[in-house]
């Protein structure tokens, strides 16, 4: 059976599961109701996270899909999944057209000289402007330097929600038979004879946990054909050479894994057995066989410090609280997670590197759903240098704002540094292109959120190091310390919302150096949040007064890292998420304070 092997890339929530599961329920490899997005989080959040396997038969051809994340904290999944793949899949979605991830994916895929099939999405979108759109695509292959052979893209049009794709705008489509069929046509048959009859040589791209079969790997055959039971030589990257067993061997069929005794070359498998496998390694036979190129994967751009939670509220939720279990989480992370890196040569905390906020706050997330406590510093961008100049992570940022909103976001990302790049229309709206530091955006998208209203677009994209551009101005608030311990009552409550806004609600338990809230001025204010109204036998005027709350600002991963401070830690267990000064007392903050200067 001749098997092809093709890549869903797309901006983030262009479509690129409702198509692949689509293709999935057409061949009858799976139900209307499932999808591809089968993690808790990704299903909460409607993005995609981790690239995922499957594979679909259609006329006598087996093609394997791998559905890839859009969000540009996850980047590294997909860059890693091209390499792997003879074709990609491009989703762009007809009304907004090519987007900061598209651009992205796509660079990255011409680069590997991948020949891409294009698809424009949700064609039935009242806004929808398919052939000004198919422009807008042919116009970024020029840009990102396409040769003539991948500039003669075939185009389809679909709407993937609905199971329909069609050559033509005006042709009479009822399935995705024409993508399939275009699929069978332009994308390379994976081997061939020959390749089948050469030694083993398989490498991974991916890898997954099995709590009975331990790590997995998933990677393509590229030669030979690989057998359960069978042993194996392991070739790194360095030149390091080990021996290992495949003990199980798995192929993909729908949302399911398929255990057979053997794969041919083409073919993408998941092998259990070797422990230590590690993504880009080469698999082979023998010794004396040439190791694949290595896979080489974006480096991370922020930092944070990573340490157990020490709150006086601490060991009350989680089931993991020690040093030891937070070394161990963090590691097993390591093994599947490589967009991420950790140092754990520091005594008190760990220092993460990632991809971005919405990276970690993903493993954050995961982790406090398992039962762990922690706490986190101050997110920091990884600043270098090279030649002695310093260097800083810049961003593509892309604002799609009502024109008569794009004056002040304009203003607020020149102030913190961005570079204008150009501003066009969009049907009713505006698209305002930026360069500017990753530093400056920190913080910044719950600004965004008010000044638009809810009714602005942002999207970024790491474009690299730049030259550092020196201090950023931005309107910092002051934090609202508790300092009392007990539970806030209504009536304090309703006094300092007057000062600034609020983290917590009326009868919710505080501690003492807790933040609660923050102040309008900029300053640190401490407060007493369990006060309550002194009580006498002689009535006032107002004392029958109705106590008004304003509903407290929901502090979640992404928000607490945004608002906090440098010295404050974003407090994380599995039912609570506090903002905590990192010296609890009023005298230990001064003397922190003076030691500093």
């Amino acid at each position: 059976m001749d098997i092809r092997n093709v890549a869903i890339i797309a901006h983030v929530d262009h479509g690129k599961t409702a198509l692949t599961d689509a293709l999935m329920q057409q061949t009858g490899m799976s139900v209307a109701g499932d999808s591809m997005d089968s993690n808790t989080l990704e299903q909460e959040r409607g993005i995609t996270i981790y690239s995922k396997n499957t594979s679909v038969y259609y006329k006598d051809t087996k093609i394997n899909i791998v559905d890839t994340p859009g969000h540009a904290d996850f980047g590294s999944e997909v860059e890693r999944v091209l390499r792997s793949i003879d074709c990609v899949i491009l989703v762009v979605d007809a009304q907004e057209g090519p987007m900061p991830q598209t651009k992205f994916v796509l660079k990255k895929s011409l680069e590997l000289g991948l020949k891409p099939i294009v698809v424009l999405n949700k064609i039935d979108k009242a806004a929808a402007r398919p052939e000004l759109v198919k422009e807008m695509v042919y116009e970024l292959f020029l840009d990102l330097g396409a040769n003539d052979e991948q500039l003669g893209f075939t185009t389809l049009y679909a709407v993937a929600r609905e199971g329909i794709a069609k050559l033509n705008l005006d042709d009479d489509s009822k399935d995705l038979t024409p993508l399939l069929d275009v699929i069978l046509k332009n994308v390379p048959i994976a081997s061939n004879q020959e390749m089948k009859d050469m030694p083993l040589c398989m490498q991974p791209f991916n890898l997954a946990y099995d709590n009975f079969l331990g790590r997995l790997a998933i990677g393509r055959i590229y030669e030979g054909k690989v057998q359960a039971a069978s042993s194996v030589i392991i070739k790194d990257p360095e030149g390091e050479i080990r021996a290992g067993k495949i003990v199980k061997l798995f192929t993909f069929e729908g949302l399911k894994r398929k255990e057979v005794q053997s794969a041919e070359a083409g073919d993408i498998v998941m092998i259990s057995g070797l422990p230590n496998i590690f993504i880009g390694e080469t698999i082979c036979e023998n010794e004396d066989q040439e190791a694949l190129p290595a896979i080489d994967i974006d480096e991370p751009t922020i930092s944070l410090n990573m340490l157990i939670n020490n709150s006086p509220f601490a060991g009350r939720e989680g089931k993991f609280v020690t040093n030891r279990q937070l070394k161990d989480r963090l590691e097993k992370e390591l093994e599947v997670n490589v967009g991420l890196k950790i140092d754990f040569s520091f005594i008190d905390h760990y220092k993460v590197y990632g991809r971005g906020e919405m990276h970690i706050a993903i493993l954050l997330e995961n982790m406090r759903r398992e039962g762990y406590e922690m706490q986190i510093s101050q997110p920091h961008v990884i600043i270098k240098e090279e030649n002695g100049l310093k260097l800083e992570p810049f961003e593509e940022v892309t604002v799609n704002v009502p024109e008569e909103l794009s004056g002040g976001v304009v203003k607020k990302l020149l102030n913190r540094r961005g570079n204008l790049m150009g501003i066009t229309p969009d049907n009713s709206n505006v698209k305002i292109v930026f360069e500017m530091p990753t530093r400056g955006l920190l913080g910044y998208r719950n600004e965004f959120v008010v000044d638009t209203r809810g009714e602005g677009i942002i999207y970024t994209r790491v474009i690299g190091f730049k030259d550092y551009v020196g201090e950023i101005q931005k309107h910092d608030v002051g934090s609202m310390i508790s300092m009392a311990t007990g539970k806030s009552l209504g009536f304090s409550l309703a006094n300092l919302q007057n000062r600034g806004s609020l983290y917590i609600g009326a009868n919710t338990e505080v501690y003492e150096g807790m933040v609660i809230g923050n102040v309008a001025k900029g300053n640190d204010l401490a407060v007493n949040p369990i006060k309550g109204k002194q009580l006498t036998n002689m009535r006032s005027s107002g004392a029958d007064d109705a106590i008004s709350l304003t509903p407290p600002i929901q502090l979640t991963l992404e928000k607490g890292m945004s608002v906090m401070s440098n010295d404050e830690y974003l407090e994380i267990t599995p039912n609570n998420i506090r903002l905590r000064k990192q010296f609890l007392t009023e005298n230990e903050r001064v003397r922190a304070g003076r030691q500093k200067k």
